[in-house]
């Protein structure tokens, strides 16, 4: 059964599973991580609720089932093959971060039509062999970091290419079919946000809890 949680919440469960496979408690509180973590215990509560219900009072959770319920909550035990377009500096930054392992996704290859960044790093792979990658290792995501003016025609191609979910990093707007999940990544906009923040004097602002 899939769950749906907040962008925040889902940000904290890998540091919740990592002390939960490192305790030996067969039970396991909200207060307990919150204060292993130093986190808000309320905090904690809601994040673990989202996930897997309310733990028993004055017991918790049995760690054997919430560590299971993370599991399952960010896709760890059912990788999903991610396709990256465009190798340039933000493209193999993206390729070499393994930080995406930690929520169940894997990026098969990156693909770019420049000859000498393929020659260079088995991982970059030319245009001619996206359709196949996706089509042989069932990729369901692609992200496109290219420039405004080749966005588009990437962003069809990966669609003709059975993907259904794109993670865009070009600074464009891009019209996607319905059906298709899409998310855009200003980094521009995140940085004049936290500027904002900054000018205006918010230290413990935090996006979202």
């Amino acid at each position: 059964m899939s769950v749906s949680v907040s962008r925040a919440t889902l940000g904290r469960l890998p540091k919740y599973l990592e002390f939960l496979k490192s305790t030996a408690l067969k039970y396991v509180s909200s207060a307990v991580i919150a204060r292993e973590l130093d986190l808000g215990e309320v905090q904690v509560r809601k994040d673990l609720a989202s996930v897997c219900g309310k733990g028993k009072p004055k017991v918790g959770y049995l760690r054997k089932d919430l560590l299971e319920s993370i599991e399952r909550c960010i896709g760890k035990n059912a990788v999903t093959k991610a396709v990256l377009v465009g190798a340039g500096k933000l493209g193999q930054a993206l390729l070499d971060y393994k930080g995406f392992e930690s929520f169940g996704v894997s990026i098969a290859a990156a693909f770019d039509s420049n000859t000498e960044l393929t020659l260079c790093n088995d991982r970059i792979l030319p245009m001619s062999q996206l359709e196949i990658t996706c089509k042989t290792d069932n990729v369901q995501i692609g992200i496109i970091a290219v420039g405004i003016e080749s966005a588009q025609t990437i962003c069809d191609l990966l669609v003709s290419c059975g993907i259904k979910a794109i993670w865009n990093f070009a600074p464009c707007e891009l019209k996607v079919p319905n059906g298709i999940i899409f998310m855009q990544e200003n980094l521009a906009l995140s940085l004049a946000h936290l500027k904002n923040k900054l000018t205006n004097g918010l230290a413990t602002y935090q996006e979202e809890v």
